[in-house]
């Protein structure tokens, strides 16, 4: 059974949906979730900094947030666990992207890869875990043919002091 991968992009921004689904089927196939299910909601910044207030405490704009579901959930018999959703502010990883002249569609391919990793319980909150979730990481954009110079900026930017 194949994943199912949903991209909701209402704003009708510039994205290939195709792009992010294969992203976060790549992480899946590799940590042995292929049949798992999750979301992906590209949307503005406002609407992700009132999600990283309210989640986080953080009253700031972020460029992807992970929400997993509490217990994987089956909406159908037959259908996959769902694991949960990403939500990705657009403009914030457009203008990332812009600022360390990386190609906008590998960023945002980085973004959902990250964003699946925690979804499947990875975290960088310790450096044992950051190595175990960078080397699961690198894997991914390595097999996506994703530049991995393009963690470390993107990491140690200041995400919260904008």
């Amino acid at each position: 059974m194949r994943s199912s991968i949903e991209v909701i992009n209402e704003s009708g921004y510039a994205v290939d949906a195709t792009r992010l689904q294969e992203a976060a089927q790549v992480v899946l196939d590799q940590e042995a979730a292929s049949d798992a299910g999750l979301t992906i909601v590209i949307t503005d910044d406002a609407a992700v900094a009132a999600l990283n207030r309210q989640y986080r405490g953080v009253d700031a704009p972020t460029d992807v947030l992970s929400f997993p579901a509490d217990e994987p959930m089956v909406d159908e018999p037959d259908g996959p666990p769902y694991l949960g959703d990403l939500i990705i502010a657009y403009p914030y990883a457009q203008a990332q992207a812009a600022r360390e002249a990386h190609d906008l569609a590998d960023s945002l391919a980085l973004l959902v890869a990250h964003g699946t990793l925690h979804l499947l319980g990875y975290d960088h909150d310790t450096a044992a875990r950051r190595a175990e979730m960078w080397a699961a990481q690198d894997t991914a954009l390595t097999t996506l043919r994703i530049p991995l110079e393009i963690v470390p900026a993107l990491e140690s930017y200041d995400h919260e002091n904008e």
